[in-house]
């Protein structure tokens, strides 16, 4: 990065579209929120991870690893934004912060995009080549395909911090968004931000683009392995493996291409847009995956039961 004219220590970050009115209502709104996030999240970890028959399978495998990554893009922003409803002097954060903050949503975001493509390829390997699953898809390549994601998720965001830390900021600090990311943040840049616009366009749409793809294919053999079932019920159960998935999937999809394929969207739209995609969305996931899952919910009420039993001893 190019310090010699970086006078920029400090960037202030904005509040949540119409919330500045009645703070202390939004503060007690996005806690309940973050609080269901992260202890939904932490329930279906604790639930895969005490019951045998989930986690020895792949599909579980990589719904902790989603549930994880779900509690710490969630954690990466809704923080900051509950101090700033407390008080304004906490809507500050260091240059370094800020740094930090970028690299960890987009190193996050991007993660959870390839891990949803490696959970289609999943759903793919059960539902259309149910005899080789097991072999094709052992524990060996489930922690490999899972170190891929974390890793080129760290990758994909290093490449995306570098290029917009490189820019001198010496000017305005007034971030006119609720955390540090990239369009927001090149606007307070002290150069020309063309390039860096074309390139994180690219990127990012060619990741987001190209797992959307995969998990397209993924899905047209799927559809069409469930629609040659002759029974009914093999059917329901078929499409009932992957519905949770696919619903999570159009759920994070929908935000982030909206919001980088328009950058000029109005601050209410553009906000609404990623309060739901780094807010709502990690809260839903939970409760998509037990209402969705007939597993998830016996191994929910087997881990209740347990607790309780152990509680009248």
């Amino acid at each position: 990065m190019d310090t010699a004219n970086q006078t920029v220590r400090v960037f202030v970050l904005g509040v949540l579209p119409n919330t500045a009115e009645l703070p202390l209502l939004f503060f007690l709104i996005f806690l309940a929120i973050y609080t269901l996030t992260v202890l939904g999240n932490l329930l279906i970890l604790i639930t895969i991870l005490f019951e045998p028959q989930l986690h020895s399978l792949p599909m579980y495998f990589f719904l902790c690893h989603l549930s994880v990554i779900e509690t710490c893009l969630s954690s990466v922003t809704v923080p900051k934004v509950l101090a700033g409803f407390l008080l304004s002097s906490y809507r500050t954060i260091s240059f370094g912060g800020c740094i930090i903050q970028l690299y960890s949503y987009h190193f996050l975001a991007s993660a959870e995009c390839f891990l949803f493509t490696v959970m289609a390829y999943d759903r793919y390997l059960a539902i259309c080549r149910p005899l080789n699953y097991s072999t094709l898809m052992n524990r060996r390549v489930c922690s490999g395909l899972t170190a891929g994601t974390w890793l080129t998720g760290s990758f994909h965001a290093a490449i995306h911090t570098s290029l917009t830390f490189r820019l001198p900021y010496c000017g305005p600090n007034q971030v006119d968004y609720f955390f540090c990311d990239i369009p927001p943040v090149l606007k307070l840049a002290c150069a020309d931000t063309a390039v860096n616009h074309v390139i994180t366009l690219a990127n990012i749409g060619a990741v987001a683009a190209g797992c959307f793809v995969l998990i397209c294919i993924s899905y047209a053999y799927i559809a069409s392995a469930i629609l040659k079932i002759r029974t009914t019920e093999g059917r329901r159960r078929a499409f009932s493996t992957c519905s949770a998935h696919l619903t999570v999937v159009l759920l994070q999809y929908a935000p982030p291409v909206f919001i980088y394929l328009r950058p000029s969207s109005s601050a209410s739209t553009y906000g609404a847009l990623a309060v739901f995609q780094t807010m709502i969305t990690p809260m839903l996931n939970p409760f998509i995956y037990t209402l969705r899952n007939k597993e998830v919910e016996r191994a929910l009420r087997k881990l209740f039961d347990r607790h309780a039993a152990s509680q009248e001893r």
